[in-house]
């Protein structure tokens, strides 16, 4: 077993991580910038090393300073948790280079499924159903670019090779505006990423995001976990997540799955990581995959009863998977809404001090926040600042609680999106389950017209 680790990360996952590292007898490391001293994590950390000042280029994105933490602090492993370089291949080849355990897949394999355009090419090797496309990256011939988008059939998406989280992507519905959309997203490609290669799917006017869960050992074991369905997005981030997905039959589930798990052994993949799926008329399409722990793995947790950051650091300490694919077995359902320090109808975010703090409880209600009464909400990171999941034998009791704990949980001081969660939980369209990712984005666009036809 791990002796000790360094948790890379802050908020919520960084005290998710500690206490399974906790529970299972690893000692913990806990780096922090300048305006994060007064984590709750850092705290509960049996060590702590400041890694740079507030901005997260100075410190945790600094690979030199969480490295050295790990060096000063004598740990074997860093986790990396999610965002910051959960994903970033060189920093998982400098933390294996230096000696240490990077606990998520090799570097190879994160280079790999990063960058976009690989990741289809290798998937549409191993079975996995892809987005009719244009099978790699676009040339500057525009007349071969136009051609390309014709025999895909419009409308077209054009995607960022090394993008990410909905951010380099433009939707062309006709042959007049592609040439330039390609161009604009080149060059915003460039800018954000320091990659301007683009690559060319059919668009899916109204699919649904469902996504499937993995454990793997890199020792040839592999079992997929279930779905989830993350449908529920504004501007392509999700705001609810729920498991397993309403609709997909036993039958879906199990084909899917077993592509997944046959998708991970043929690329030697190790670790947890997510399969992220369009779903439309009955049929997956793959767009990506998230080679990490994902911020809503809690109620795959709940409906499976597997701790997945626990397993995350038993295969970084070389252990096999003791769970077979028999042993996964889905149990009621699940329902995880983001809380964000966020005004509900502007989305702007609400930093500062947290003056009152009051969790939910009661039958299946779990937290997973690291605010407490006093903590000020730093300007510098995500807005999010905690999970609320519930579990229910059925969805319609899952909901049912979810609209309970919403209308408990209390977070005065600053503004946050519960009112907006609230909405969701008690929409008709929600109740009914399985609708598309365009969805949220259309009810807010009403409210928001509506509201203004009063004015």
């Amino acid at each position: 077993m791990l002796e000790k680790v360094v948790i890379a990360n802050r908020g919520e996952i960084a005290l998710r991580i500690l206490r399974a590292c906790h529970a299972l007898g690893i000692r913990t490391v806990a780096v922090h910038s300048t305006a994060d001293r007064n984590l709750k994590h850092v705290a509960m950390a049996d060590e702590s090393v400041c890694i740079g000042p507030a901005p997260s280029a100075e410190s945790y994105l600094n690979m030199p300073a969480i490295i050295a933490a790990a060096e000063v602090t004598d740990a074997q492993a860093i986790h990396p948790g999610y965002g910051f370089l959960s994903e970033n291949a060189d920093f998982a080849d400098r933390v294996e280079q230096s000696g240490f355990v990077f606990i998520g897949p090799k570097a190879d394999t994160i280079r790999l499924m990063g960058d976009k355009v690989e990741a289809i090419r290798a998937m549409k090797a191993a079975g996995v159903p892809c987005v009719p496309g244009s099978g790699g990256p676009l040339g500057d011939d525009a007349a071969a670019n136009v051609k390309i988008a014709r025999e895909i059939g419009y409308p077209i998406i054009v995607k960022a090779a090394g993008g990410g989280g909905g951010r380099g992507m433009r939707v062309v519905h006709s042959e007049a505006t592609l040439v330039n959309a390609i161009a604009t997203t080149k060059q915003e490609a460039k800018a954000a990423f320091g990659n301007d290669m683009v690559y060319m799917e059919k668009f899916l006017e109204n699919p649904r995001h469902v996504e499937i869960q993995v454990l793997a050992d890199g020792q040839g074991s592999a079992i997929h976990l279930g779905e989830r369905d993350c449908s529920m997005q504004r501007r392509h981030q999700k705001v609810v997540e729920e498991a397993p997905a309403p609709g997909i039959t036993l039958e879906q589930r199990a084909e899917i799955g077993k592509v997944c798990v046959e998708a991970c052994l043929r690329i030697g993949y190790r670790g947890a990581g997510t399969f992220e799926f369009l779903f439309e008329n009955g049929r997956f399409y793959f767009i990506e995959m998230n080679t990490r722990i994902q911020v809503e793995h809690p109620v795959t947790e709940l409906v499976t009863g597997i701790d997945l950051v626990r397993e995350q650091l038993l295969i970084a300490a070389g252990h096999k998977l003791s769970i077979r694919q028999s042993d996964v077995v889905l149990r009621g359902h699940a329902i995880e809404c983001r809380i964000n320090a966020e005004d509900p109808d502007n989305f702007f975010p609400c930093p500062g001090l947290i003056q009152h703090f009051h969790a939910p409880g009661g039958p299946g209600v779990r937290v997973d926040s690291h605010i407490y009464e006093g903590y000020r909400v730093p300007p510098n990171y995500d807005s999010m600042i905690g999970k609320l999941i519930v579990h229910g034998a059925d969805r319609a009791q899952a909901i049912a609680r979810m609209r309970v704990a919403l209308s408990e949980m209390v977070v005065d001081g600053i503004k946050t999106n519960i009112p907006l969660q609230q909405r969701i939980l008690a929409d008709g369209g929600f109740a009914q389950g399985g609708q598309n990712i365009h969805y949220l984005e259309k009810r807010l666009a009403e409210r928001k017209e509506k509201a203004l036809s009063i004015l």
